[in-house]
């Protein structure tokens, strides 16, 4: 089953050490192009601020990249990359921005602030899972409608319309994986008389705790 953990939202968090004030911005992303455009985009909000620090992951060709923009090479980019390595989180990016408080923190603190700053960004933007699923429409009788959705209880799928005419047609989508079983129970209900249609494939969203 292919599922990936990305960002459920924006979010953006703010934390504070010895006087600098880290600011952690984190968004969902599909694309270097989306990703490029959201550092631009926090770069120009924070332009008077001393760094603007980023790193994103993208799931297609398992794209990593990150800058320490002006700090201490290994100090705040790759810190805030391994935020989103260590959680598992793809098709993400994040940007966090320091104002210098005056007092220097050292390569420990660095790493420190930059994590803290990403970390508590992340947290509020949340995580959500996506699974594949896999699209059916299933063709029946009215007798058979009466008894059918009744075994979708059973399996993680989702009923996404009915349609009413002649027969009944529901269009259902069902994690990979889990079709062969509720195929058997159909035709085990409909003695072969339910007519099932793969349709396709998409991704849906869980969110995560």
């Amino acid at each position: 089953m292919d599922v990936y953990v990305t960002l459920g939202k924006d979010g953006s968090a703010t934390f504070e050490m010895k006087k600098s004030e880290f600011i952690g911005y984190a968004s969902h992303v599909t694309t270097e192009e989306e990703a490029r455009a959201f550092v631009d985009k926090i770069r120009k909000k924070h332009a008077d601020a001393r760094h603007n620090v980023y790193a994103y992951m993208l799931a297609e060709n398992n794209i990593m990249r990150y800058s320490d923009d002006g700090e201490p090479q290994g100090t705040a980019g790759l810190p805030v990359l391994d935020i989103l390595r260590k959680g598992g989180i793809t098709d993400a990016v994040i940007v966090v921005t320091r104002y210098f408080g005056g007092i220097l923190l050292g390569t420990g603190g660095l790493v420190r602030a930059y994590s803290a700053a990403a970390k508590a960004a992340v947290e509020d933007a949340g995580r959500a899972s996506f699974v594949n699923y896999e699209e059916y429409a299933l063709t029946m009788s009215y007798p058979l409608y009466q008894r059918v959705p009744n075994l979708f209880k059973n399996y993680p799928l989702l009923v996404d319309a009915t349609d009413f005419g002649g027969e009944v047609t529901i269009h259902i989508a069902i994690k990979e994986g889990y079709f062969g079983k509720l195929e058997e129970a159909l035709n085990e209900v409909g003695a072969g008389k339910i007519r099932i249609v793969k349709k396709g494939v998409r991704l849906d969203a869980e969110e995560l705790p």
